[in-house]
């Protein structure tokens, strides 16, 4: 007997591994700036060494799950939403399916871990399981669609993705240029 719910803590689990990698990966980086420009030893009167670098892992790991957590959200609805539009699936019984391929990003959290020396490889990690899941999630999926829907699926995460993505890259751009031009250099 096969139970559906075995993998239910792989997306936390993987999530907890993605942010404890890129944290950590952070931390190393805060602390040579923080270091570099002589505010670590400020710091260093009211805490620890082991302290300094603790708390700001802990910060780094909240501000990385929250970041992740919401991206989980968002790719749960866009999912639901595709095949709310293109699937001819009435008892959902397509999430179910798909529900296994959690265990695409765990496989990708644990890798992380092994290369948080590198934003590079962490990225990359991360981009292979999104792609790797999409593939899982339409194949698993596609069982329950016309071609036109499999199409319609594919079409709609593409888009909602990328204006998501291009839309958040303007406004930190916009921002970014913003904060220089208002510098008095």
């Amino acid at each position: 007997m096969k139970n559906t719910y075995l993998t239910s803590y792989f997306p936390l689990l993987a999530i907890i591994m993605f942010s404890t990698s890129l944290a950590l990966k952070t931390q190393m980086e805060l602390v040579y700036f923080l270091k570099k420009t002589g505010i670590y030893q400020g710091m260093l009167e009211f805490f620890s060494e082991s302290g300094v670098k603790l708390s700001l892992t802990i910060l780094l790991l909240v501000l990385f799950f929250m970041v992740f957590a919401a991206l989980k959200l968002v790719a749960d609805t866009i999912n639901g939403l595709s095949l709310l539009f293109f699937s001819k699936d009435l008892q959902g019984e397509s999430l179910t399916k798909a529900r296994q391929g959690s265990a695409i990003y765990f496989i990708g959290g644990a890798l992380s871990l092994l290369s948080l020396y590198s934003y590079i490889g962490i990225v990359i990690l991360f981009a292979a399981a999104t792609i790797t899941y999409f593939c899982y999630f339409v194949y698993k999926t596609s069982s329950t669609m016309t071609v036109a829907g499999l199409a319609g699926v594919i079409f709609f995460q593409v888009i909602v993705w990328s204006s998501l993505l291009s839309g958040v890259l303007y406004l930190s751009l916009k921002i970014y240029n913003s904060m220089i031009a208002s510098l008095p250099i």
